[in-house]
């Protein structure tokens, strides 16, 4: 069957389905890949008006809470060489950012691979890795453990995010769950969380197709995680590299940004001497908290509110000038939002 004649029914098995159903659904997407293909292809509006898509917390670099990103530009000013994906280069701090330290002269590298690491670290011994990403990312930065690099994590976990979700007020019928995350842990840890949820691919036809099967699911009152990414996703996840995960971090509670701290959401280095927040305690010490400001990231990450919501948006936060995280990433949703307009 074509691409259109499927896109064509999945959305009459959505149609049916809502009819049947009578009231407002509201699914969340909890990948930023996902929501980029939602904005772009205009999914939300081609859906029954009682079937309503929020984004979630999916996007790595936007949930990076506050604090850490102060004290990795604290580090970086006091001329210790950081490296780190290009995203966090551009994510504000409280009064600064890393790409403002290395227009100052910092040692801020921008890499697309750890590998890139490996190289830097010839000529800079005592780099940093700032860490970032969820389950997909952070066997790559076991790797960099493994061969002694020093690490700053604010690698988090996505299933208890999403447990505290199924549990907010917002009264989420369902999840769409992340493709790419799914492929590393596999299906069990979604089992534990008793709301409807099907893991997904990242082509509209593979989205339409998750929310016909959740509106089954949630028809039936069905609690349960379907896989709907089988050419990718593994009952049991990627073996060897949830193994690399477990001999380099210890799963702790991590604060989360907007959503506050999560228990057993965050992987911490386990390895004292190549944990950057072990290694430069007295520096990281002295890192004052975070000034408040207008940006409500925190409230589009936890699907209150669309980005159109919050009184920055488009007016003093755009792509080129972001005062907060959702607008720095490709994957966040203001600076999706932005891309493709509503």
């Amino acid at each position: 069957m074509v691409k259109n004649e499927l896109i064509r029914t999945y959305l009459n098995e959505i149609t049916t389905g809502a009819e049947e159903l009578g009231k407002t659904i509201i699914l969340m997407e909890v990948c930023g890949s996902h929501t980029n293909v939602i904005m772009k292809y205009g999914i939300r509006e081609i859906l029954p008006e009682n079937i309503r898509l929020i984004s979630g917390p999916g996007c790595p670099v936007c949930v990076s809470a506050q604090h850490d990103i102060d004290c990795i530009i604290a580090l970086a000013k006091q001329g210790i060489p950081i490296a780190t994906y290009g995203d966090m280069v551009r994510v504000p701090g409280s009064s600064s950012s890393l790409e403002e330290v290395r227009a100052d002269g910092g040692n801020i590298f921008e890499v697309y691979s750890t590998t890139e690491v490996l190289e830097l670290k010839k000529d800079n011994p005592d780099i940093v890795f700032f860490g970032v990403g969820f389950e997909t990312t952070s066997p790559m930065t076991a790797f960099l453990l493994k061969n002694n690099v020093c690490v700053y994590s604010v690698h988090k976990l996505i299933p208890p995010a999403i447990r505290i979700l199924a549990q907010e007020n917002i009264n989420i019928d369902g999840f769409l769950n992340p493709g790419h995350v799914s492929t590393i842990i596999g299906m069990k840890p979604y089992k534990k969380i008793r709301i409807p949820q099907v893991i997904t691919g990242f082509s509209p036809e593979k989205i339409l197709q998750a929310i016909s099967i959740l509106i089954e699911l949630i028809k039936h009152h069905s609690t349960t995680v379907i896989n709907g990414y089988p050419e990718a996703v593994r009952e049991e996840g990627n073996i060897f590299a949830l193994d690399m995960i477990q001999r380099h971090f210890s799963i702790i509670d991590s604060e989360w940004r907007g959503l506050g701290v999560l228990p057993s959401s965050g992987l911490e280095v386990r390895n004292d001497t190549l944990n950057a927040k072990k290694v430069y305690k007295d520096i990281i010490s002295k890192v004052t908290s975070a000034k408040k400001t207008k940006c409500r990231c925190g409230d589009v990450l936890k699907g209150m509110i669309e980005p159109t919501g919050c009184p920055l948006y488009k007016t003093s936060c755009t792509p080129q000038n972001p005062e907060g995280a959702c607008m720095v990433s490709a994957e966040g949703s203001c600076a999706i939002y932005y891309r493709y307009g509503k």
